[in-house]
């Protein structure tokens, strides 16, 4: 079949690791017979230093031309003193919203423990966890939002909103996919102070009594953050707001070893966007250190979302689980460590042999 993808490469190490996974990806097009039709434009800091936009208008007219938009990381602290709805990371939100992907899903499976774990081994035994969090509603978003006064006066405003229609439709996202794992939510809120986690609970629980082969569980956030770091492998799907899950799953991926490791798919609409966990970490741009193994996991989530490659996505995934078998990693994970392009290699070659 014809793959269309619009490739985001972004800023920091978002080239590096774009690269080999689009390097895994022609590996996996050759093997199965499919064609792709691919083109990267500028977004983040890059489209503002070519275009004087986080997200210009060829790239929003390229975003919304295909079924899937893979990208890499967004973020320069060269631009860290412009005011907030102009520095690159407002791009990343107004890309979710335009493309209606309000489900986040972010997988966190302990296939590899590092070295330098500050996990015992026994705890990380069965951890496989998917956070679903919602992406386009929340504090992140509401309004009215701004600064107001002047001197000891002067204030800032966020506003944290939710409405039924928001929670019932990322609850049953949560439902849906607890269905075809192991059949447990943990609903994660703030409901013993907050209206908006009122409401969220509320909802949740009646969206359950459709899935009743789905055990449900209320957890509060300050629990759920004990939870994973005490009893992960309880976890099965951890269903939460944008701002919880926003930290929550950055917790969660110290479970993996590292957040390089971990992919995230943002869904909801016609348009699937993917992209790894990690931030564009302009410390190491260039050292051939990035770990690329959460955006070529993130690949695996678009050929299975957007394209229902299930085959191709698994084999991307036995590629990865052979680099740590081989110890073929970065050195976010080894004493010893590989490049970013030599881990790229050995899971393009495992794909290409198998």
């Amino acid at each position: 079949m014809k793959l269309s993808i619009t490739i985001l490469p972004g800023d920091g190490i978002g080239p590096e690791v774009v690269a080999e996974a689009m390097k895994v990806l022609e590996a996996v097009a050759s093997k199965f017979g499919h064609e792709l039709d691919v083109s990267a434009h500028p977004f983040g800091s890059s489209g503002l230093e070519s275009a004087g936009s986080g997200f210009p208008d060829e790239t929003r007219d390229a975003c919304m031309s295909s079924p899937a938009i893979f990208l890499g990381a967004v973020g320069d602290p060269r631009h860290d003193h412009l005011p907030p709805n102009e520095r690159p990371e407002k791009a990343l939100l107004h890309l979710r919203r335009l493309i209606e992907s309000f489900a986040n899903l972010r997988p966190v499976v302990a296939q590899f423990v590092s070295p330098t774990s500050p996990f015992k081994s026994e705890t990380l035994k069965g951890v496989d966890l998917l956070i679903v969090r919602e992406l386009t509603g929340g504090l992140y978003f509401g309004e009215p939002r701004g600064f107001e006064g002047e001197g000891k006066d002067r204030r800032a405003i966020n506003t944290l909103r939710y409405s039924t229609h928001e929670i019932d439709r990322i609850a049953r996202v949560g439902f849906d996919a607890a269905m075809k794992r192991r059949r447990h939510v943990t609903s994660v809120d703030k409901s013993n102070v907050l209206e908006t986690s009122k409401l969220w609970r509320e909802v949740v629980d009646s969206v359950a009594k459709d899935y009743p082969d789905v055990k449900l569980e209320h957890m509060l956030v300050d629990r759920a953050a004990m939870e994973i770091i005490a009893n992960p492998a309880s976890i099965d799907v951890m269903l939460t707001s944008n701002l919880f899950g926003d930290i929550l799953s950055d917790e969660a991926s110290m479970l993996a070893g590292s957040m390089g490791l971990l992919p995230s798919a943002s869904l909801g609409g016609k348009i699937g966007l993917y992209e790894p966990v990690h931030g564009s970490a302009p410390d190491i741009v260039g050292k051939g250190i990035a770990n690329p193994v959460g955006a070529i996991a993130s690949m695996a989530m678009m050929l299975l979302y957007s394209f229902d490659l299930e085959d191709e996505a698994k084999l991307v995934e036995r590629g990865i689980e052979s680099s740590f078998a081989a110890g073929c990693v970065t050195a976010d994970l080894s004493d010893t460590p590989k490049s970013t392009e030599d881990v790229g290699d050995h899971i393009a070659r495992f794909v290409a042999d198998a």
